[in-house]
């Protein structure tokens, strides 16, 4: 049994993460690292509230004067009241971090296992305050890419910031993180896992928080339920909400949208919007292009470890030459048959798209129709990120098959 400060005490199921494969093992230290308050990642900082434990760093340098290597040191009891709120429990932003303009940067980066190089020099910044997505094929290095800005991974080579700092010496409650490995602890009820893990980034007053946040996800009649009840876009809403309930500055989450039907999806977009409008920087894994396209500022796409493609949307499709328009003509009229520059016609719900021949202009197009045919809407049709995708990397598949 763990006690938080005066409250009930509360239990800490580690024996709910067996460690029976390399993944179990893998996540015990993921939460260990990122959640503990008074993990050896978060006394790097200032100290992380714990009832019985203060930062041991500053007492050690007054007792000695040193500024290097310190002895151990048995820690003083905490003496003050238990911190309860959020906002006094995280560190303040320097002056310096207030005015970053990137959340995250990666410069020269590299990873290797063995001899596969899961990422290869990798450089990119991501805006403060804006929705950042990866995408590409499985096995291209999106999730050690998100591992390495977590220090879940260290890097061969480069250099990983994190709001301002070295991803090393960032505090733990500062980050949110939903890994792409599901797991809850089946026998608890939603609100007490809720609350035990922003407990263990230092939110002690959260259940408001967490009642508010299932709520807003159309999952308040699932409070007091255990999470085995759950199905899986309920299980995947609950482990959203431990992720980002202790208000994190930077959210990354590890393909979120997987698996869910079209209402969760829905709901899971808006909630990662709404992220944004409350001031947090969000990063993203997926292989769903429209969600990509919907909600995301900058996209970035790796392929093999490298970085193939990284702009805002409206950048990107400008590097693609316009090869679509959607046309709609008045009730009763038909497109002439054979146009000149078309090279077919597809009908829409709501009129047609016609694909362009080579050489062929939106504009000539235009004039062509409207001599012909009245026309109610005529809207040129920039290429998806779904058909960007798949003109990067059918090439470099088939180049690969080749070799």
């Amino acid at each position: 049994m763990r006690r938080i400060g005066m409250r009930e005490a509360i239990p800490v199921p580690f024996g709910a993460i067996a460690a029976r494969d390399v993944k179990s093992c893998l996540l015990l230290r993921q939460y260990w690292r990122l959640c503990i308050p008074g993990s050896m990642q978060a006394r790097r900082g200032p100290a992380h509230h714990c009832p019985n434990r203060v930062h041991p760093l500053p007492a050690i340098r007054a007792a000695t004067g040193a500024q290097g290597r310190q002895k151990p040191m048995v820690p003083a009891r905490f003496a003050g009241p238990p911190r309860t709120s959020y906002r006094t429990h995280s560190r303040p932003f320097s002056q310096k971090q207030r005015a970053m303009p990137h959340a995250v940067e990666l410069a020269g980066v590299t990873k290797r296992f063995g001899a596969v190089t899961a990422v290869d020099n990798l450089d990119l910044a991501v805006p403060e305050g804006s929705i950042y997505g990866f995408i590409g094929p499985n096995g291209s290095g999106k999730t050690t890419t998100l591992r390495l800005m977590l220090r879940i991974f260290y890097p061969d080579a480069g250099r990983v910031a994190v709001l301002g700092a070295d991803a090393g010496a960032v505090a733990d409650d500062r980050v949110g993180y939903l890994p792409e490995e599901r797991g809850l602890y089946k026998r608890m009820k939603v609100l007490d896992v809720i609350e035990y893990f922003a407990r263990l980034k230092g939110f002690y007053d959260c259940r408001a928080a967490a009642l508010q946040w299932l709520e807003r996800l159309d999952a308040g009649e699932w409070t007091h339920r255990r999470v085995e009840a759950l199905s899986k876009g309920m299980a995947q809403k609950v482990q959203f909400i431990a992720a980002v309930i202790a208000r994190p500055r930077l959210v990354i989450l590890d393909e979120p949208f997987t698996g869910l039907d079209p209402v969760n999806l829905e709901t899971l977009k808006e909630a990662t919007l709404q992220l944004r409008r409350d001031g947090a920087t969000v990063i993203f894994s997926t292989h769903d292009m429209n969600a990509a396209e919907e909600i995301c500022d900058t996209v970035l796409m790796i392929y093999n470890g490298r970085k193939v493609l990284d702009g805002s949307l409206r950048d990107i499709q400008a590097q693609y030459p316009v090869s679509n328009v959607r046309v709609s003509v008045a009730d009763g009229a038909e497109l002439p048959a054979n146009i000149p520059g078309v090279a077919a016609v597809t009908p829409r719900r709501d009129g047609f798209e016609l694909s362009l021949a080579e050489g062929a202009t939106p504009q000539s197009l235009l004039q062509h129709l409207a001599a012909q045919t009245p026309i109610e809407r005529f809207e040129v049709a920039r290429p998806s990120l779904h058909d960007v995708f798949v003109d990067i990397a059918r090439p470099q598949a088939s180049g690969e098959e080749a070799a």
